[in-house]
């Protein structure tokens, strides 16, 4: 009766061990889908604000183009064209 209760406790023992190290993995699992999803938010702010900077110099040239279009409008205009 001794072996069977002995037998029973290393069973008990391993099924524990067995356990503990699937929820080990799971939890460095969880860890490193979190630290990936972090990433990825952080490169897509970056990609946004890349994106609103490009778009301030891209309005910025747009104005100085209209700006000289509108100075060559009125230079003609005062040549008499």
């Amino acid at each position: 009766m001794d072996e069977i209760t002995a037998m029973k406790q290393v069973l008990d023992s391993m099924e524990d061990v067995v356990r503990l190290r699937s929820q080990a993995r799971a939890e460095r699992r969880a860890e490193e889908a979190e630290a990936q999803r972090r990433d990825f938010q952080e490169k897509l702010q970056r990609a946004a604000a890349s994106k609103i900077e490009l778009d301030s110099i891209s309005s910025n040239v747009k104005g100085k183009q209209d700006a000289v279009q509108r100075d060559q409008l009125i230079g003609l205009m005062m040549a008499g064209f």
